[in-house]
């Protein structure tokens, strides 16, 4: 256990050395960005919608049941905010790109073509892993907005459908009820998120073995343990942002 935390960390000290050294990968940056960005908004657009109306359709009757149904958008905007938005979508995204990222670097190990790139005298980790992991640094938080304000899209076709509310009213309520602390800690917490499942994606591909076995293995071990982690990096978020409330 203790071999492996050191090399985790020797690969985490090695992006970190990589990335600010030149010559910089910006176009294969870029690349990559479109990568995860881009082509994940048709997931995340879906899934956000969803978990907007299921939690105003969860949350409406036991608000009902004190009379409190025009405290839904300021509900469903705290729960999205603070919560729900970041982690659906570091979820969705440890799914989808962290899978990628493994089963892709782990088939160019297995055909050796990482070897061949280290012997041509390219920097293959540079090029392969701080751009990926950067990607996923970057977008992770973009997407994290994007799919709150897609959930809080659908939240308001509910709560209009329900209790006509108006468009106005419910993004007076919404803004009205969030703080600069939560969109802070939301975005602090996306680019975490996007970093460990970079990360932990680049990490399990690029040190795979065991031949085409391998391949399926990293990609399953890249989406497990980016989900784990950030389960776990939710919990510790939620004590500190708690801990600054208090204050």
């Amino acid at each position: 256990m203790l071999i492996a935390l050191y090399e985790v960390a020797r690969f985490v000290g090695r992006f970190f050395r990589e990335v600010l050294l030149p010559p910089y990968e910006g176009r294969e940056v870029i690349r990559q960005c479109y990568e995860v960005g881009v082509r994940s908004l048709p997931l995340i657009s879906l899934t956000g919608f969803i978990t907007g109306i299921v939690f105003t359709n969860q949350s409406r009757p036991s608000l009902a049941q004190f009379g409190a149904t025009s405290w839904l958008p300021s509900l469903v905007s705290i729960a999205l905010v603070r919560a729900i938005g970041p982690l659906v979508t570091a979820l969705i995204a440890a799914g989808r790109v962290g899978s990628n990222i493994g089963a892709e670097l782990s088939s160019m190990r297995v055909t050796e073509q990482i070897d061949a790139m280290e012997v041509s005298a390219t920097k293959p980790f540079k090029f392969l892993v701080s751009t990926r992991v950067l990607a996923t640094t970057f977008m992770i938080p973009v997407l994290t907005l994007y799919a709150i304000s897609v959930g809080l899209l659908g939240a308001f076709l509910n709560v209009n459908s329900n209790e006509a509310t108006s468009f106005r009213s419910f993004i007076t309520e919404v803004f009205g009820t969030i703080t600069f602390l939560d969109v802070f800690s939301s975005l602090a917490k996306s680019i975490v998120f996007g970093f460990t499942i970079g990360m932990v994606g680049c990490y399990q591909g690029y040190n795979s073995s065991k031949g085409t076995e391998g391949v399926g293995k990293a990609a399953n071990a890249a989406v497990v343990t980016s989900m784990f982690l950030v389960f776990i990096e939710e919990l510790f978020s939620l004590q500190i942002v708690n801990a600054i409330r208090s204050f």
